[in-house]
């Protein structure tokens, strides 16, 4: 999701303007540890989970050492909803704890649903699927510097998608500036030769949902945020998400693709728990969107109500 920067009143009003069947402020609390110690070079949150503010290209530079306060109604890279959907499937779970993160970037919710998961003293399992290759190994170091082994820790450096194939990912020109960047999907022969040629894309495998789960019997959280493709992957999915996904959190890029995949949902037993309307900024040249939507999805034929 975009970055939340909370420096204005407006905004956290905004943040609170979500709906849940659940008490997503409890929630969040409930999984705060106390008496965290800073850890020097590191910015620390209220899960205990670290990561260096060097990779993010001014986001975060200067907090190393501080540890953040509970993230209500947001910290700087998620709101209060998305914190309270992905922390309810883990309390909706039973140990060994198993997400996959599509668009994981530097491994945010492995990371942060692992540290979750152990101070609970769960196991858990981390799939991660991502198509920048310096997030992959961005992802890979803050795993070791949370203490997550290797053995738990499944990294793609490719494109989810809803079908197999081949994307044009963009190559940065700027390590950690950009992560919310698209891919091109089902990309012809000529245009991968081209785009690959012309130095500003790489050609990467497209997975399927079914893919990168693979063996795996449940997944317990499913973190979906792939730039407006979520839909996609959704409604070329549905066997698969009703048969081995528990909990589906999904970060909505307009309004429109809010809508769409209510419908898509609506009538294949899964209940929304957790939504927050995607926020718009008001232009003279229309509306802009200023930040993600969010959505929380519990599939009842695996987690009954």
């Amino acid at each position: 999701m975009e970055w939340l920067r909370l420096t204005s009143e407006r905004y956290h009003k905004l943040y609170h303007s979500y709906s849940a069947t659940f008490d997503c402020n409890e929630t969040i609390r409930n999984h705060a540890e106390e008496s965290l110690v800073p850890r020097d070079g590191f910015l620390t949150n209220f899960l205990g989970t670290i990561v260096k503010p060097s990779y993010f290209d001014k986001t975060v530079v200067g907090k190393e050492g501080d540890v953040e306060p509970i993230p209500i109604p947001g910290n700087w890279h998620a709101c209060m909803s998305e914190w309270g959907a992905c922390l309810r499937a883990l309390d909706l779970a039973q140990s060994p704890f198993t997400i996959v993160e599509l668009g994981c970037g530097w491994g945010c919710w492995l990371n942060n649903m692992a540290v979750a998961a152990r101070n609970k003293g769960f196991d858990y399992e981390l799939i991660g699927v991502e198509g920048d290759p310096h997030h992959i190994d961005f992802a890979k170091e803050t795993c070791q510097l949370n203490g997550i082994s290797s053995k738990n820790l499944e990294l793609h450096h490719g494109i989810a998608a809803a079908t197999n194939g081949v994307a044009l990912f963009p190559k940065q020109t700027v390590i950690g500036k950009n992560w919310g960047l698209e891919p091109i999907f089902s990309a012809s022969q000529q245009q991968q030769e081209e785009a690959v040629h012309s130095g500003k894309y790489t050609a990467l495998p497209m997975l399927s949902l079914q893919d990168v789960i693979g063996t795996h019997n449940t997944i317990d959280l499913l973190h979906l945020d792939i730039q407006g493709g979520e839909r996609n992957l959704i409604e070329n999915s549905l066997t698969t998400l009703s048969e081995k996904v528990a909990y589906m959190f999904v970060a909505t890029h307009s309004r429109r693709n809010e809508k769409s995949i209510k419908s898509v949902l609506r009538n294949q037993h899964w209940k929304l728990e957790i939504e927050r309307p995607a926020i718009y900024k008001m232009q003279i040249t229309g509306p802009r969107l200023k930040i993600d939507g969010v959505q929380g999805w519990r599939n009842t034929q695996l987690l009954p109500l």
